[in-house]
């Protein structure tokens, strides 16, 4: 009987893509898993979260500032 042997691969998430669309705040406390959107309005407005802008009314951040923003964050945590 041929012996089975079994090994372990270390799996490494892949990171999901950003959408191609602009992003609501509910977006971002979806990605982020956040307590609320008041987190994100919070960020807004002590300018610590990734850049967004107004559309009217409706507050929208563009993925590649969102990515720049975590980026910004990793590259921050490592020094």
């Amino acid at each position: 009987m041929a012996s089975r042997r079994s090994t372990v691969v270390d799996v490494v998430p892949k990171p999901r893509p950003l959408p191609s669309r602009y992003l609501t705040p509910d977006d971002l406390v979806a990605m982020f898993d956040l307590p609320s959107v008041e987190t994100v309005y919070q960020w807004r407005r002590k300018r610590t979260g990734p850049r967004g802008f107004r559309v009217g009314r409706h507050l929208r951040y563009d993925p590649a500032d969102v990515q720049a923003w975590v980026e910004s964050l990793r590259e921050g945590a490592a020094a």
